[in-house]
């Protein structure tokens, strides 16, 4: 299960995304649209800029901006600097291995299964893009709605 920090994350850069316009938004106005707490989303941001995702700029037309291209981002990328490891259980992860306790890890068919968990989502979310999730976002809004006036 994903963290609050590591779904913020992913709802902060989905909005920064969507803006055409590139130039830096400010905190507060990402926190009304996607309705998460300044205070935790400051926080946030500062680690998303750490990792690479964000720049920010001070003064006037300040705020946060995306440091790459929303086609440079996966889902994948963003989760792991939040949260660490996708993994389920900790004897499957390829970034935080730990032994998890079970007397015989090399025919522990909970560590397979837990595995193949870990295989599927990485797939998924190593390969999903920004751009991809700011198109689909475009597409179930729909396009603006067309008035017809009969007069």
């Amino acid at each position: 299960m994903l963290s609050s920090r590591a779904r913020y994350a992913t709802r902060a850069l989905l909005d920064l995304s969507l803006r055409d316009d590139h130039k830096a938004t400010l905190i507060q106005e990402i926190a009304d649209r996607q309705n998460i707490p300044v205070k935790f989303l400051q926080q946030i941001l500062v680690a998303l800029k750490v990792a690479g995702f964000l720049q920010s700029r001070k003064g006037p037309g300040g705020g946060y901006a995306l440091a790459r291209t929303p086609e440079q981002i996966t889902l994948g990328a963003v989760i792991r600097a939040m949260d660490g490891s996708i993994a389920p259980i900790s004897c499957v992860s390829v970034t935080n291995f730990h032994e998890c306790g079970c007397p015989n890890p090399e025919t522990c068919v909970l560590r397979l299964k837990f595995r193949e968990v870990r295989d599927a989502m990485a797939e998924v979310l190593d390969h999903t893009t920004f751009a991809e999730l700011r198109e689909l976002q475009l597409r179930v809004n729909g396009s603006p709605s067309i008035l017809d006036y009969v007069i």
